[in-house]
């Protein structure tokens, strides 16, 4: 199997994240709008939010070898997001969620399909799954784009962490 930590693209390449990025990632959460698709307790602050979801990859990595991966511009070297490859438990169902949050100065530049369409491929390479499925707010209209570039089409919707969703899914062929 390739590493999941070691997947590049044309303009993207992806490491684990350390808790270095924890300062970083919080500011994700600052002034930012859309955090309300996330799910997350906007009531808490940004530091906290971003120390949470930080760690709850590194508990993802030890029980999987998968979660978010911090995404990185090969260009700058910058950190543009986080995302990757997340295992659920959905629907009484095992299922593999294609997700990602980019940092807004990186939206409408054609990361985020980049970087689910890489997910895609690597997943049916690597995991045993006959498909994978993006859970996107029903309000997220830029998500569901990158979705359909994917070519995921919608298979139903339903309420997760309390937002109205649209499951997003795409199978092997």
């Amino acid at each position: 199997m390739e590493s999941y930590y070691a997947i590049e693209t044309e303009r993207l390449q992806y490491r684990k994240l350390t808790k270095d990025d924890i300062p970083l990632w919080s500011t994700f959460f600052e002034n930012n709008d859309r955090i309300k698709f996330l799910g997350v307790d906007v009531t808490k602050k940004p530091n906290s939010l971003a120390k949470e979801w930080i760690e709850m990859q590194f508990d993802r990595y030890e029980d999987n070898g998968l979660g978010h991966l911090a995404i990185i511009l090969k260009e700058t070297k910058e950190l543009i997001g986080l995302g990757g490859i997340i295992p659920r438990d959905f629907k009484e169902n095992k299922e593999f969620e294609i997700a990602y949050s980019l940092f807004p100065k990186y939206w409408g530049k054609g990361y985020a399909t980049e970087h689910a369409i890489a997910m895609k491929n690597f997943g049916f390479k690597n995991i045993d799954t006959e498909r994978f499925i993006s859970i996107i707010d029903v309000d997220n209209f830029d998500s569901e784009k990158v979705a359909r570039k994917n070519k995921m089409e919608i298979l139903f919707k339903t309420e997760h962490l309390g937002m109205n969703v649209n499951v997003f899914g795409v199978y092997k062929i």
